[in-house]
């Protein structure tokens, strides 16, 4: 007679086609709360017993994995559409679906998901450089790819990681573009006086505000008497994926993606008395058209009251850097503008953290290197001079 198997030891029995099988548990489902168990099949008692003392060893030393099909192109489907999409934006949500269905599916979606080693992604990495991708852009490639393996890891769908395996390419220090105070003020806002979104481009370089957030910013979100300004939501374009047939994309509000990015800003006087004006002249705006404008309560809106599409935005304020002479920047550096001059001012690099939305002080450092160094070359000659009595 058989002996009988203890806990833990799995389970063999005889099908009524007169295959063999053998069942082990291995862990409970973190979703469900159930208890997970692999399945193997054979035709004879011996070969499933094989299979199940494998599976009893590999759980021991902790490699085993659930049989499984999975290509990477299919667990990267799933790793999307059930782990991700329920937590991130949709706006991300696009970038990584673009990412995936244009780059990494073509190139690696075939290779069986136990299958994938750090070679497949060494090789994927260079290509991608060869074609011409910004090393940035191939360790988001990388970012994405890693944390679906991390999720397949947990499922035992894989043995490791293999991402952590990997050499990503050296990323340069991109050099930013920004403007002195004189050019802003000098040429670009001299130039741009009576435009209708003057104070738009003020608030760009006195608030450092991204993008969407100007563009989502309401006016209950302003306080005027007290000069302070709320970041509580931004417009983002994304895909419309209740469409049936008509536009690809749609422009929608969210909340910031972050919770450093929901955050309270002292309004500049100087912003503070433009957003005034602003305020008048929309009001005509919405007099004048009467019932057809569409009345959001957008703090910067299109002469009808609609939201302005943030590709827009970036096209006006390269035809303004035009007319005041200046060279093209992107919009986004008015951001870095901002945050050089307030470092440059000697401003707590913890403040302008905060002013940013930076979700660390880290990243606050990291990307202005340049300017907390020559902040920290004078802090150590006003320390010398100090300590040796010479000015």
């Amino acid at each position: 007679m058989a002996k009988k198997r203890g806990n833990n030891e799995g389970s063999i029995t005889r099908r009524k086609n007169g295959l063999w099988m053998a069942q082990v548990t291995i862990g409970r489902d973190p979703a469900t709360g159930k208890l997970k168990r692999a399945t193997f099949y054979g035709k004879t008692r011996q070969e499933v017993a094989e299979k199940l003392t494998k599976a009893l060893q590999e759980r021991q030393q902790g490699t085993f994995v659930t049989p499984h099909k999975l290509t990477l192109g299919a667990w990267l489907e799933t790793w999307l559409q059930h782990y991700k999409r329920p937590r991130i934006r949709p706006s991300t949500l696009d970038s990584y679906e673009i990412i995936i269905r244009r780059h990494v599916h073509p190139m690696l979606g075939h290779i069986d998901l136990r299958d994938l080693r750090p070679e497949h992604l060494q090789q994927y990495y260079t290509e991608k450089a060869q074609q011409g991708l910004a090393a940035s852009t191939i360790v988001l490639h990388h970012k994405i790819v890693s944390h679906a393996l991390a999720q397949a890891e947990k499922n035992q769908l894989v043995v490791r990681n293999v991402c952590r395996l990997t050499e990503l390419p050296r990323q340069p220090q991109k050099e930013m573009q920004t403007f002195t105070i004189a050019q802003v003020t000098t040429q670009l806002l001299s130039a741009l006086q009576g435009d209708r979104l003057y104070a738009a481009y003020l608030a760009f370089f006195m608030m450092g505000l991204r993008r969407g957030e100007l563009l989502g910013l309401r006016w209950h979100d302003v306080d005027m008497h007290v000069g302070i300004m709320h970041v509580r939501q931004i417009l983002v374009r994304i895909y419309n994926r209740d469409a049936t047939g008509g536009r690809k994309t749609r422009l929608s509000f969210h909340e910031p993606k972050t919770e450093k990015s929901r955050r309270a800003m002292p309004i500049p006087a100087a912003c503070l008395a433009a957003l005034r004006q602003h305020r008048a002249h929309q009001a005509e705006e919405k007099l004048l058209l009467g019932p057809g404008y569409q009345d959001h309560g957008l703090v910067f809106a299109q002469a009808d009251g609609g939201p302005i599409d943030p590709r827009s935005m970036h096209r006006y304020f390269t035809q303004a850097l035009q007319r005041a002479g200046l060279p093209a920047i992107r919009l986004h550096d008015a951001r870095h503008t901002f945050a050089t001059w307030m470092l440059e001012q000697g401003v707590s690099p913890k403040v302008v953290q905060t002013m940013l939305g930076h979700s660390s002080i880290r990243m606050t450092l990291d990307v202005y290197t340049h300017v907390s160094l020559d902040l920290e070359k004078q802090a150590a000659a006003t320390l010398n001079a100090a300590f040796t009595g010479r000015g």
